[in-house]
């Protein structure tokens, strides 16, 4: 059963408004909450085939803030494709995913994370999941989807969501 975890870049700054938005680094709290969330990540043993990640500074800091909760060594696709994007978007390019990939992560941006994590969520989901997307997709969360088939075959309401955590969970 492929899985799907989609994960929002953690907190960044705004200090410097003249920087470009692709180019803001990670806020010290951005930096904590995704430590934690490394740690969330070996702990429940979360072991992905492939990471996608959006080229911004913003989810590659993030990255590296939670590989070590990560398996080593681990495939990693970082591509402009998936910085600012929506769901369609997004949706798009994990259908282009290998079908020999059972777990895929994907770190990348809002609204599109949010929007397509609650347009693939179908029946079978787990309604706390549910109610804490409803809720916030805040930066740092993670949400976990499992389905039937193929990556090319994902749609609208063909996923379970079965997890859904945030930073402030795991203090």
């Amino acid at each position: 059963m492929p899985t799907l975890h989609l994960l929002r870049h953690a907190k960044s700054s705004w200090d410097d408004l003249r920087m470009r938005d692709h180019d803001r680094p990670l806020t010290g709290r951005g930096e904590r909450a995704a430590s934690a969330m490394a740690a969330w990540l070996r702990q429940n043993k979360v072991m992905p085939d492939l990471v996608l990640c959006s080229s911004a500074r913003r989810t590659v800091d993030t990255l590296a803030a939670i590989r070590s909760g990560l398996p080593d060594p681990l495939e990693v696709l970082t591509s402009r494709e998936l910085y600012e994007v929506g769901a369609a978007s997004l949706l798009g390019r994990l259908h282009r995913v290998p079908d020999d990939v059972g777990v895929l992560l994907l770190i990348g941006h809002n609204p599109g994370l949010e929007d397509l994590a609650t347009a693939l969520a179908g029946p079978g989901s787990a309604p706390p999941a549910c109610k804490a997307l409803g809720r916030k997709f805040s930066t740092g969360a993670l949400a976990t989807l499992e389905f039937d088939g193929s990556w090319s075959g994902l749609g609208a309401g063909t996923a379970r969501l079965t997890r859904f955590i945030t930073p402030k969970d795991l203090v």
